[in-house]
């Protein structure tokens, strides 16, 4: 199973919105997928009460009760656990960070949300975060490339954090989405939205195939590494002192 963790330290980033925008985009591309509502306000938990189709579960949990939850969640089939947590620094987030194969910081670019961005470090730093990304959202439509590049280029080199390299268009079809308990891409498959958010899933999943290879070569290598152990450990070592292995 793989976790994503949406964190922030203010509301109305967009964690929620990517949170269902990403386990919708998911489960059409058939993986199954779970919310996990950390947030005391329970945004995601009540977008799922107004929604009329089954999926994608979502589940209302305390940071204290995290680790169990996500355990139920894989033991269940889960392939995507994504976490939707409040927007400030607390026990809840320090969880989510903790327990991510990937956190996602969406972020507008005020001065306001930018500067909240080095507590975001400290936790991410106190949480020993494996990998951590800003995604960039509300932006213009009309914005131009060089425009975005220069703000990812500054995000790295003030806070030293990486961005996404897929950005989120400020877009009515977000806001009228959560409304009717739907996302933008099945209120419209071919709309702007829709299509932002499935880039944003293909970059996630993307990350997992990466982290499969990766996790794959290190078993090899330990495989490998343990056969040539075997070769050599009768002829170095006396009878009496062997290994079984």
């Amino acid at each position: 199973m793989f976790t994503i963790s949406l964190l922030g330290q203010k509301g109305g980033t967009g964690k929620t919105t990517i949170s269902v925008g990403l386990s919708v985009a998911a489960a059409l591309a058939g993986h199954p997928v779970a919310i996990i509502d950390l947030d005391p306000q329970a945004t995601a938990t009540k977008w799922k009460a107004r929604r009329s189709e089954d999926g994608p579960a979502v589940v209302s949990a305390q940071a204290s009760r995290l680790q169990p939850t996500l355990a139920t969640a894989e033991a269940s089939g889960v392939e995507f656990a994504i976490i939707d947590s409040a927007g400030r620094s607390d026990d809840g987030a320090l969880a989510a960070a903790r327990a991510a194969d990937l956190v996602l910081i969406p972020t507008r670019t005020s001065i306001v949300e930018l500067e909240t961005l080095p507590q975001v470090n400290d936790l991410l730093r106190l949480a020993r975060t494996k990998s951590a990304m800003v995604v960039l959202n509300g932006i213009h439509p009309s914005a131009g490339a060089s425009g975005i590049a220069e703000t990812r280029e500054m995000l790295q080199k003030l806070y030293g954090l990486s961005t996404c390299p897929v950005h989120l268009c400020q877009r009515i079809a977000y806001a009228e989405a959560l409304v009717t308990g739907s996302t933008p891409q099945e209120r419209d498959p071919e709309g702007r939205a829709g299509q932002e958010l499935n880039d944003l899933f293909r970059f996630v999943r993307e990350a997992v195939n990466n982290r499969t290879v990766e996790l794959e070569r290190r078993i090899r290598s330990v495989e490998n590494a343990l056969e040539a152990f075997k070769a050599v450990a009768p002829e170095k070592i006396p009878a009496r002192e062997r290994l079984i292995l």
